[in-house]
C-alpha cells in the first residue's frame, strides 16, 4: 500500500496571519442558503502572497517571469527536506555547506517556523530565515526550487530583498508559508500548484509530499 499524501499547506482564513503592511485576508460568505439564497457563495479578498504560496520572479525582478510562466517540473517531482530546527537567526552559507545539493533539486527547508511561528497568533518577526549569502549558495548549487516554512525567505527587517533578488533573479523558484511539522529529512514526491493568475508575481497554492 502505497503511503498517503501529507498536506503540507496551512490553511487559509478570514484573518490570519500576513506579511506585515500586506492586504489583510478576508473571507465572507455573501450568499447563504439558510437565509433565502439559491447557494453559499464565498468572496475572497487577500494578497497573492497569502498562506502557503509560491513567488513568481516578478515580485522582486521587473522583467520576471509571472506565475503562469512557472515550468511545472519546478514543483512536481522528487523533493528533498532537509532538518535545520537547530538554526538560530538565519539560514547561513555556513549551514548549507555540509549539505548535499543536485543541479535541479527541488528542496524544502525545516526549521522551528513549523511549531513555533504557526502556532503564533501575531506575525513572527523572529522568524528563521535565509540569508544572503546562503541565498548566493543555494544559487551557486543550480537548484531548481526552494521552499520555507514560514511567510517569507528573507528575514524581517533584515535581508528580505537581497535574499528575493539573488534567488529570482537567478530563476529559482520559490514556496513559502509551508508547515512541515509532521514531516521527516528526506526525500518525498512534490506536487505544488500555484494558481495559474496572469501576469501575478505569486499565487496561493496546495502543497502536498508523499
Amino acid at each position: 500500500m502505497k503511503r498517503p499524501w501529507k498536506d503540507v499547506s496551512v490553511p487559509i482564513r478570514d484573518g490570519m496571519v500576513h506579511w506585515p503592511g500586506d492586504p489583510e485576508c478576508h473571507i465572507k460568505r455573501v450568499n447563504k442558503i439558510e437565509e433565502g439564497s439559491v447557494c453559499n457563495l464565498t468572496h475572497l479578498s487577500m494578497s497573492a502572497h497569502t498562506g502557503t504560496h509560491m513567488d513568481a520572479p516578478r515580485h522582486f525582478i521587473a522583467d520576471g517571469m509571472t506565475m503562469e510562466q512557472m515550468p511545472l517540473e519546478a514543483v512536481i517531482g522528487r523533493a528533498k527536506v532537509f532538518d535545520l530546527t537547530a538554526v538560530e537567526g538565519q539560514i547561513t552559507a555556513d549551514h548549507l555547506k555540509g549539505l548535499k545539493f543536485a543541479t535541479g533539486q527541488r528542496v524544502l527547508f525545516k526549521t522551528r517556523n513549523s511549531t513555533r511561528s504557526w502556532a503564533m497568533n501575531e506575525f513572527d518577526k523572529d522568524f528563521i530565515s535565509i540569508r544572503a549569502d546562503a541565498a548566493q549558495y543555494l544559487v551557486d548549487q543550480k537548484v531548481l526550487t526552494v521552499g520555507v516554512d514560514y511567510l517569507s525567505i528573507g528575514g524581517y527587517g533584515k535581508d528580505v530583498v537581497e535574499t528575493h533578488r539573488i534567488m529570482l533573479g537567478a530563476g529559482v523558484w520559490v514556496i513559502e508559508g509551508l508547515n512541515l511539522a509532521e514531516i521527516k529529512p528526506g526525500y518525498y514526491n512534490l506536487i505544488c500548484l500555484p494558481l495559474k493568475i496572469e501576469g501575478a508575481d505569486g499565487a496561493p497554492c496546495r502543497v502536498v509530499l508523499r
